[in-house]
C-alpha cells in the first residue's frame, strides 16, 4: 500500500518555467553549472550548484554553510519577486516528457517517508555518505525539497485511466528544453480527482527508486532530525514526506551505462585479450561499432578496433545480481583481469552514460583511457528483481532518459 499525499507546490511562473526548469545538480560539475547559469540567469542551477553564485576567484568550498545560506536566500528570494507562485490548496500535477516521439507521463506527489523506512519505497542501490551529506545540508539549510525523487510502479489501469482523463484538460506548463525534451504540466486540485489518485495508489503494493536514492535517503534523514527535535510531532508535517514523480514501468527506458578503464593493469594487449577467453567468446569486427543488442554481449573499445565480447554459458547465473551484464563484466572482467575491486572509489575507471553515444567511448579510449566497454541495457524487470530481493545492484548499472527537471516543483518542508 503506497502511501501519495497532495501537496501545495512552490513552482515557477508559467511564463518563465521553461527558464528556470533545469537538469539535476549531479548531471553537472561546476564549471558547466556556471556556464549555463551565464546563459540562463534564471536556471535553477544557481539553486541546485550555489557554489555558482560566488567569483571562481574565492574559490569557495561548494559544501561550506555559506554556499546552502546562498542557496536558500536565492530560492526565497526568487519566491518573493514573484518568480515562484505557491498554489493555495494541495494538488497532484501530471508531469509528462516526451523524448524522441516517446511519452512518460507520471504523477508529481509527495511520498511517504515511513514508505521508505518500511520496504514499501524499494531500493536498488547503495548510497555515498559524502554525496548523501551535501543534499542533507541542502534540504535542511532552504527549508524545502528541490529535486524530485524519480520512482515507477507496475503499470495500473486505474491510474492509467486518471492520467489520460486530466491530459484532456489545459495544462499550465508546456514547453519544450534545450535538450528538445518537450514538458507538459497538469494541475489536479478537484477533490474528486486527488481522492482517486490517493485511492488508486493504495492499490499499489510497491513503488521503486529508479532514479535519485541520495536525495531520497537525504530527505528521509532530514524528517528524522525535525522528528527528533520535534515535541509536538505529529506524523502529518510536511518533513515526513518527500518530493517524488512516480511513473508506470511500462513507460520508462533505461539506457546503456557503459565503463571506461584507464589501463590494462600491467597486462599488454594480447595478454588482456588471452584472459578474457576464459569467461567470454571474442570475435573482432575491426571498424564496426558493436553497440550490445541482447543481453549477454558487450562491446570492447581496444587499440582502435571493436571486440564483441560473449558470455560463457560457464559464468551465466540465475541470481538476481550475478546475472546483471554490469555484474558480470564487474566479476569476471573488471576485478579478476583489472584489478578493480572497488568500482564507486578507485580512479581508473569512469561511467558514460547511454546517452552520449558510443563514440564517446572511441573519444575517450583515443584521448587518455586504454579500454572501453558497451553495456545491454539493464531492464526494469532486473531493477525490480533485484529490489524485491532485497539486494542492491553495482554501482553506475541504470541510466534513465529523460531526465527529469529540478525546479518545476518545490515541497517546502
Amino acid at each position: 500500500m503506497a502511501i501519495i499525499k497532495a501537496f501545495a507546490a512552490i513552482r515557477p511562473r508559467s511564463d518563465i518555467a521553461n527558464r528556470i526548469a533545469a537538469l539535476p545538480y549531479d548531471v553537472y560539475n561546476t564549471e558547466e553549472a556556471r556556464e549555463i547559469i551565464k546563459n540562463e540567469p534564471l536556471s535553477f542551477l544557481k539553486i541546485d550548484r550555489s557554489e555558482t553564485q560566488f567569483e571562481p576567484s574565492l574559490n569557495v568550498n561548494p559544501y561550506s554553510s555559506e554556499v546552502y545560506e546562498k542557496a536558500h536566500d536565492t530560492l526565497w528570494n526568487m519566491i518573493a519577486m514573484g518568480e515562484f507562485i505557491s498554489d493555495e490548496i494541495p494538488c497532484y500535477y501530471v508531469y509528462q516528457l516526451i523524448m524522441d516521439g516517446r511519452k512518460q507521463t507520471g504523477i508529481v506527489a509527495c511520498s511517504a517517508v515511513v514508505d521508505y523506512e518500511n520496504g514499501i519505497i524499494k531500493k536498488h542501490e547503495n548510497t555515498l555518505k559524502e554525496k548523501e551529506l551535501d543534499r542533507i545540508s541542502h534540504i535542511d539549510t532552504c527549508n524545502a525539497q528541490t529535486g524530485p525523487i524519480f520512482l515507477t510502479y507496475p503499470s495500473n489501469d486505474a491510474i492509467n485511466k486518471i492520467i489520460n482523463d486530466e491530459k484532456k484538460k489545459d495544462p499550465i506548463y508546456d514547453f519544450i528544453s534545450i535538450d528538445n525534451i518537450r514538458h507538459t504540466v497538469w494541475k489536479i486540485d478537484d477533490i474528486q480527482g486527488i481522492i482517486a489518485i490517493y485511492e488508486a495508489f493504495l492499490e499499489i503494493k510497491n513503488t521503486y527508486i529508479a532514479d535519485g536514492h541520495h536525495r531520497a535517503a537525504s530527505a528521509v534523514h532530514v524528517s528524522r532530525e525535525r522528528k527528533k527535535a520535534n515535541p509536538r510531532h505529529t506524523g502529518r508535517e510536511d518533513y515526513n514526506y518527500f518530493l517524488s514523480v512516480l511513473f508506470p514501468d511500462d513507460e520508462l527506458m533505461i539506457m546503456d551505462y557503459n565503463r571506461v578503464v584507464r589501463d590494462l593493469n600491467g597486462l599488454t594487449e594480447k595478454e588482456f585479450l588471452d584472459k578474457i577467453t576464459h569467461c567470454f567468446k571474442i570475435e573482432e569486427t575491426r571498424e564496426e561499432i558493436i553497440k550490445p543488442d541482447l543481453k549477454g554481449i558487450i562491446g570492447m573499445y581496444l587499440g582502435n578496433k571493436w571486440y564483441k565480447l560473449s558470455v560463457n554459458d560457464s559464468i551465466k547465473s540465475n541470481d538476481p545480481i550475478e546475472k546483471l551484464d554490469v555484474s558480470i563484466l564487474q566479476n569476471h572482467l573488471l576485478e579478476p583481469i583489472l584489478g578493480i575491486s572497488d568500482p564507486k572509489t578507485d580512479n581508473r575507471i569512469d561511467f558514460i552514460g547511454g546517452i552520449r553515444g558510443l563514440g564517446e567511448l572511441e573519444r575517450r579510449v583515443k584521448t587518455g583511457m586504454k579500454v572501453a566497454f558497451a553495456m545491454y541495457p539493464t531492464s526494469i524487470k532486473e531493477l525490480f528483481a533485484v529490489a524485491d530481493a532485497g539486494l542492491l545492484m553495482p554501482p553506475k548499472s541504470t541510466w534513465f532518459e529523460p531526465k527529469l527537471r529540478s525546479g518545476l516543483f518545490i515541497h517546502k518542508i
